[in-house]
């Protein structure tokens, strides 16, 4: 099943930062210039598994108004954009846009994660991975290799960003959600070559939030070398860091099935999980998407509550 992602729906000291990011959504005060002034270059070179004739970038506006969101596509050179809050608390977020591997939702899965999450205190640090379908070698290992050379880069300049390095955790939507997943559970893999000093850092995230996620590699039919590796709720383990799932029962895309696994690994293999399974929100909403009305529209609220507390239970227990 190859999956292709589809606009689904057109989104007290706790309710008071929620509502000024909410504000911050509606007044669009974060720029959706991609990439944004600060930012950072993964790789000093080309990318590692790179073809002779690398992809064309293509960055366009998709989709129709209200949803009419930046696309990526073609990353030849992937960056981690940098978001800073104007009261960091010193924690931070990797957030991992979805969009099937055949694009990157970079503002709604991003940029607007950055528009929710500043406002709480939390620098937000976005991926703009490079996709494996665009002629990459051993293309399943690509967005892995990205994505832990942007948690181990972040943690080398943590100082500079005012973050605590062992506070970093991961957020990812549908494709981005697997990405997550597997920098979750395969964090350790040798899929690059020794680049420099912060290729020692730990790439294991402090937790990992995942959002309508694709759990299982052979969904996203990439490459043959290796799929089961992306199997993620199968490498489930106790080193595995604690999982926050947020999933709509109603979901036409990706099945509940996917993330109920995920949640029964982290059972089995007693690593802390929470779950919260909508009973509407279809695909793809983000945290900007779901109309108010529906209890699925706090799930940014519940997730910086939980992450909180999953930091606060780590540094007294």
């Amino acid at each position: 099943m190859r999956i292709d992602r589809r606009a689904m729906i057109g989104g007290a000291a706790g309710l008071v930062t929620l509502a000024a990011a909410s504000d911050a959504l509606a007044q669009g005060t974060t720029d959706t210039a991609w990439p944004p002034r600060e930012h950072f270059r993964l790789w000093p070179k080309q990318p590692p598994n790179s073809p002779r004739r690398l992809p064309t970038p293509n960055n366009e506006m998709s989709g129709q108004p209200p949803r009419r969101e930046l696309h990526l596509r073609g990353v030849a050179d992937p960056v981690v954009a940098i978001y800073r809050p104007a009261k960091p608390d010193g924690r931070a977020l990797l957030a991992i846009p979805g969009g099937g591997y055949r694009f990157l939702s970079v503002e709604n899965e991003g940029i607007n994660v950055a528009k929710t999450f500043n406002p709480l205190g939390v620098t937000v640090f976005v991926l703009a991975y490079r996709l494996p379908g665009e002629g990459w070698l051993e293309p399943q290992d690509v967005p892995l290799q990205d994505a832990q050379r942007a948690m181990r880069l972040i943690r080398a300049r943590a100082a500079d960003f005012a973050i605590d390095p062992a506070g970093l955790g991961v957020v990812g939507f549908s494709a981005g959600g697997l990405l997550a997943a597997s920098i979750a559970t395969a964090f350790i893999d040798p899929v690059y070559d020794r680049i420099d000093a912060a290729d020692e850092i730990l790439a294991r995230p402090a937790y990992a939030g995942l959002v309508y996620p694709v759990i299982s590699g052979d969904m996203m039919r990439v490459g043959t070398l290796g799929a089961a590796r992306f199997d993620t709720d199968r490498r489930v383990n106790r080193g595995t860091p604690p999982i926050f799932i947020v999933h709509a029962l109603d979901d036409p895309v990706v099945p509940a099935a996917q993330p109920m696994a995920m949640m029964a690994a982290c059972q089995r293999a007693q690593v802390p999980v929470e779950a919260h399974f909508l009973q509407q929100g279809g695909h793809g909403f983000g945290p900007a998407y779901l109309p108010p009305e529906l209890p699925g529209s706090h799930w940014p609220q519940l997730f910086d509550l939980w992450i909180k507390r999953t930091l606060a239970t780590r540094t007294t227990g």
